[in-house]
């Protein structure tokens, strides 16, 4: 018996507060109808809630909710309305932003990402033209002129073979 006690002990809150599941509250009401020691705990609840309630019910009945709201009601109106232009301010002013330490890594941080990209978009390119370089070899029985280009490296090489082409070229 005193082991079911125990265990039920721990339900009966639930059970008075109307909290228990059907099984809990099934096995609660089987345990109470043979323990007179969990039915006095029972009672005891009842009555405590008694004795706290009765006081609390006085003090509603008496107490007089209108007048406190028109209390307060009066309390918010007689504050001061601020114009449109200082709460305009107020709400775009930053200054309790800085005072936060979080905004200091992300300040840096997007300092540093405009540095990379203000160097990335302004970055200088070379403007040069083409570079190339041709060279001509007379010899006695050929003429060569070689051309170079340093951008797409060709290398284009001609080749003359009787002093005539070259001549009737020129």
């Amino acid at each position: 018996m005193i082991d079911s006690c125990s265990s039920v002990s721990k339900l009966l809150e639930k059970y008075f507060d109307q909290e228990a599941t059907d099984k809990e509250r099934l096995l609660v009401k089987g345990h109470l109808q043979s323990c007179p020691a969990c039915q006095h705990a029972l009672t005891s609840m009842e009555g405590l809630r008694t004795l706290i309630k009765a006081p609390v019910e006085e003090a509603a009945r008496l107490e007089d909710f209108p007048w406190i709201w028109q209390k307060i009601d009066r309390e918010i109106r007689s504050q001061e309305k601020v114009s449109w232009w200082r709460s305009l301010r107020s709400w775009m002013d930053i200054s309790p932003l800085f005072k936060k330490k979080v905004w200091i890594p992300a300040v840096a941080t997007i300092a540093v990402l405009l540095f990379i990209s203000t160097q990335v978009i302004l970055k200088k390119i070379p403007s040069y033209s083409e570079t190339s370089v041709v060279e001509y070899i007379e010899s006695e029985t050929y003429n060569i002129m070689v051309y170079e280009s340093e951008k797409t490296k060709t290398t284009v090489i001609w080749l003359f073979d009787e002093e005539d082409q070259e001549s009737s070229r020129s």
